[in-house]
């Protein structure tokens, strides 16, 4: 079963109370955002939360596709895109990766990372920590990401590779962003741009032989 996180409203300190996640962040570096990473998924899941929401919430979900083909066979592109250290450098908005665990299941491998990243508002830098667990399916050419950010944005992401033949691959993300109704716009705006600069990044990255 899918695990997400859960609404993030309760205090801080409150998390003492909350159940521990069947596999804890192993926390090997950045412990305070292993922490808070720890936090965030005691408290939320995204599966309740990619439900529509109702309108008296006052919340709203927006739903959007970016695909990009790239000239390179697709198990190679699988392996490079599912990276998520090789999305480092590939927008301005991504400054660096923390992961707290990295496990295999049957069929899956799981990455419970901390995306740190500079976000401009109103014309100014604003760090924001993105917590995040991916889902990778490697035999079925497809993984997920699953994101939760202050103040209470949700992201899910399946990302799906085809084999177009010759060597070549078609990425297609499939995205679905919920917010607040004042920030989803900004939401939708600054995810979906993020996203397309890291494809051309990626796929340039990918056809030079750097990846």
């Amino acid at each position: 079963m899918t695990k997400l996180f859960r609404l993030l409203v309760a205090p801080l300190s409150a998390a003492l109370l909350l159940t521990a996640f069947s596999t804890p962040a192993r926390a090997d570096t950045d412990p305070l955002l292993a922490a808070q990473w720890q936090i965030a998924w005691d408290t939320h899941r995204f599966y309740e939360c990619l439900a529509a929401p109702l309108p008296t919430t006052g919340r709203k979900q927006v739903r959007r596709d970016v695909s990009i083909e790239i000239n390179a066979p697709v198990e190679h592109v699988f392996d490079a895109y599912s990276d998520i250290d090789n999305h480092l450098g590939m927008h301005s908005f991504l400054k660096r990766v923390v992961t707290h665990a990295d496990w295999h299941e049957p069929g899956t491998r799981y990455v419970n990372f901390t995306a740190v990243e500079e976000i401009p508002v109103a014309g100014l830098p604003v760090t924001s920590d993105t917590h995040a667990q991916q889902r990778v399916h490697r035999d079925d050419l497809y993984y997920e990401t699953d994101t939760w950010t202050l103040p209470n944005v949700v992201t899910h992401q399946k990302i799906v590779f085809t084999d177009l033949g010759d060597g070549r691959t078609r990425v297609t993300e499939h995205l679905t962003f919920e917010a607040s109704i004042l920030l989803i716009d900004f939401t939708v705006t600054n995810g979906v741009s993020s996203h397309q600069a890291t494809q051309a990044g990626l796929k340039a990255a990918i056809e030079s032989g750097l990846l």
